[in-house]
């Protein structure tokens, strides 16, 4: 029987989001979905937004994305382990993806794989800074807000939904730079590291959101990698536990 040496990580496919070609860009989701080998595979990680909205109510759940919920199943039937990070455009998700056997996890999640430690999460609401995106995102969070929107019918629920990501960066095409060291999440992993002792470093750490690629060495050690959204290509990042090495596939 051929070993579990494979991880996968991807972030930010946006489906759903109406621009630029909609209907492909989820055709080469499943694509890379079915072409993860499920014997060498021991888990997937959706590192948030993969969706870009989700809202559950108790007894309803968005129409569509069959073939993206059957490859998932398959590569679990199959023996491979799909993990979930609620970003910030799919944060409405309850109880649906465990029924169907994901699990999710809360950032930072730190787990080892293999040999090597890694520190995992969307990245969003990471760092010194951004008050106004984090009183959002408690709003978004918070249940109280969530019944009370769970109120609205879902016809109208949806379309504001989908309404207000119309209106976001992606969907307007500004790209965002990542200022480096100065990047509020470089700055929370730089002191996330300081503050762990040195048997418990971090090797990689890696996130989504920022829709850019981003490969950077830490000052006090480890690797920061960003995942790249799935606009104009299909990146992804698969870790061998083998060789210790990430593979980034953009």
């Amino acid at each position: 029987m051929t070993a579990r040496r494979y991880s996968y990580f991807v972030a930010d496919a946006h489906l759903g989001l109406d621009v630029k070609d909609m209907k492909g860009r989820e055709e080469r989701f499943v694509s890379f979905l079915r072409s993860i080998p499920a014997e060498e595979t021991e888990a997937l990680y959706l590192m948030g937004d993969i969706w870009d909205f989700w809202y559950e109510y108790r007894d309803l759940v968005p129409k569509g994305y069959v073939r993206v919920f059957a490859a998932l199943v398959s590569l679990m039937d199959s023996g491979v382990k799909v993990y979930f990070f609620q970003g910030n455009h799919d944060i409405w998700s309850y109880n649906y993806f465990e029924s169907l056997g994901m699990e999710r996890l809360i950032q930072p999640h730190v787990c080892k794989i293999g040999d090597k430690l890694f520190c995992l999460g969307h990245g969003d609401g990471l760092g010194p800074g951004m008050h106004g995106y984090k009183i959002m995102r408690w709003c978004f969070h918070n249940r109280f807000l969530q019944k009370c929107f769970s109120g609205l019918h879902p016809w109208f629920a949806f379309r504001l939904g989908q309404g207000w990501s119309k209106s976001s960066r992606l969907a307007k095409n500004v790209e965002y730079v990542f200022n480096g060291t100065d990047e509020p999440l470089y700055k929370w992993a730089d002191a996330f590291q300081n503050g762990r002792g040195e048997a418990e470093r971090v090797d990689y750490f890696i996130f989504g959101h920022f829709h850019t690629s981003v490969d950077m060495e830490l000052e006090s050690g480890g690797r920061l990698l960003v995942l790249k959204d799935w606009m104009d290509s299909s990146p992804y990042m698969v870790f061998d536990s083998v060789s210790g090495e990430i593979l980034v596939v953009k």
